[in-house]
């Protein structure tokens, strides 16, 4: 009987798993974005960039420590990332910092469905906080952050790239 007992709470610990290591690569693709955003920000919203690119890293590092709380390997950094339209200038560099918080926010989605206690609470505050600062970016909210993108048409995600330009 014990060993059945057992066997659903591995289950959760590797879905937990496996939805950490997702937010941690979101997280990783996030702080890469916010470079750009940083490079192409209007000064008057430089200051708002810099707090977002903090906030990631800072989330990024405690994902690396809950991956392998988890007994898991932290997924790595790509050297660069696939970002999901051009940014030359500033309004795309405001709709990029938009598109990041969302898909963050959509992944810490993920890890509050797959996780329990603490760890369900800690990314259910990375959601919100990912949800609010979108809302900044983008000038308006969703009813259902992190969830709606899910039923929006499908867009290149911030994904590895091996392009030469890197972006």
């Amino acid at each position: 009987m014990a060993a059945r007992a057992d066997r659903p709470a591995v289950g959760e610990r590797a879905a937990a798993l496996r939805a950490a290591q997702a937010a941690l690569a979101a997280e990783h693709a996030a702080v890469y974005g916010y470079g750009v955003v940083g490079g192409r920000i209007g000064d008057d919203r430089l200051a708002e960039a810099r707090e977002g690119y903090a906030a990631h890293r800072a989330r990024r590092d405690d994902l690396a420590r809950t991956v392998r709380d988890l007994g898991g390997r932290p997924t790595s950094a790509a050297p660069a990332y696939a970002l999901p339209f051009a940014v030359p200038d500033a309004p795309a560099a405001v709709r990029l910092a938009a598109e990041l918080e969302n898909r963050v926010a959509a992944v810490y989605a993920d890890l509050v469905r797959a996780s329990t206690g603490s760890l369900r609470r800690q990314a259910a505050g990375a959601l919100r906080e990912a949800a609010v600062r979108a809302v900044r970016w983008r000038g308006g909210g969703v009813a259902f952050p992190g969830l709606t993108e899910r039923a929006a048409p499908a867009t290149p995600s911030a994904s590895p790239s091996g392009g030469s330009d890197g972006v």
